[in-house]
């Protein structure tokens, strides 16, 4: 146990530095930088002292050793884009809206996914068997800009249920405001609904044509009875391997449910950083998040002792 965590720890940190180092040329890649548009409509020596201040005016190369420096050592500068923002100040303002915003669609989406998986695995072939299947495939067809402006103009703008953009704030940050989180929160959840409920279908499929079912129905077990004690515990794994995924995704936020919805999250100012060039942001958010992603992935392999004790961490199985 020992062995394997000190070689996933340095494996962490390698795979840290690989993403930092690609996100740092591919932005360095791109036409431009941070400042070329604001730079363009000042005078040239206001232009050589803001490129002097965010580091802009040096090598490409020594940019990368200073911004892995201070990466390592936790400071990852100013925000160009944003004046006077850092990376750290960013997160903690706009982390609250996505972490609720995602945790919820993760939790509804999640929740009823392995609902309708279950009853489409338990009726398969039968027309409630082909209904979630096709609510599935519809759901994951859609792209969520269009689920939400269309849950927009229904529930918000026709029926006047729900407000039409915004976000809770203040005391109402994480418990309060629910009429601005519903529309928000159901249009995310399409998607996990969509592939949870055909993952967990697949697979309990998959432990139920196993041998060792029709040995539990010869000893005179219940269909449910089965389902219970045998299928759902094996049929989890994969289901468990695909979580990681979902949290890191739902944290990180939404860029277009941000969008149509005026919700003020990691998602939207992400893409404003990248498409903004903002190396200080980007970089930062992407280490960051990026931490988080594969620290959830090492848990997950010991949460596969737990599900299945025939899995051992070192790799073999008895």
């Amino acid at each position: 146990m020992l062995k394997y965590s000190i070689k996933r720890f340095f494996t962490m940190l390698f795979t840290l530095f690989i993403i930092a180092t690609a996100t740092f040329f591919l932005l360095a890649a791109l036409p431009g930088d941070a400042l070329t548009e604001r730079a363009e409509r000042l005078p040239e020596q206001i232009k050589v002292n803001l490129y002097k201040k965010y580091g802009l005016d040096k090598p490409l190369l020594e940019r990368y050793v200073i911004t892995m420096k201070g990466m390592v050592a936790g400071d990852f500068g100013e925000s160009v884009i944003f004046p006077g923002e850092t990376v750290p100040s960013i997160i903690k303002a706009k982390l609250p809206a996505s972490a609720r915003l995602g945790f919820g669609q993760l939790v509804l989406g999640v929740g009823l996914g392995l609902i309708l998986g279950i009853i489409a695995a338990v009726k398969k072939g039968t027309w409630i068997d082909y209904a979630v299947v096709t609510l599935s495939i519809l759901l994951i067809s859609v792209p969520h800009l269009i689920l939400g402006l269309l849950l927009q103009k229904v529930f918000a703008g026709s029926l006047g249920w729900f407000p039409v953009i915004g976000w809770p704030k203040g005391d109402e940050q994480w418990f309060g405001g629910w009429k601005y989180t519903i529309l928000p929160t159901v249009t995310g959840s399409f998607a996990y609904i969509a592939v949870y409920t055909r993952l967990l279908k697949t697979s309990m499929l998959e432990v139920l044509s196993q041998d060792y079912i029709l040995t539990a129905e010869s000893k005179g077990l219940s269909k449910w009875q089965i389902i219970r004690r045998h299928v759902l515990r094996n049929s989890f794994l994969p289901v468990i391997t695909f979580l990681p995924m979902s949290i890191a995704m739902c944290i990180t936020g939404s860029f277009f449910i941000e969008k149509i919805f005026s919700i003020p999250g990691l998602g939207l100012y992400y893409v404003n950083a990248v498409s903004g060039r903002d190396v200080t942001v980007v970089m930062g958010q992407t280490v960051i998040l990026a931490a988080m992603y594969i620290i959830v992935i090492y848990f997950t392999d010991i949460l596969y002792t737990v599900v299945d004790p025939r899995i051992r961490i070192l790799g073999g199985k008895r």
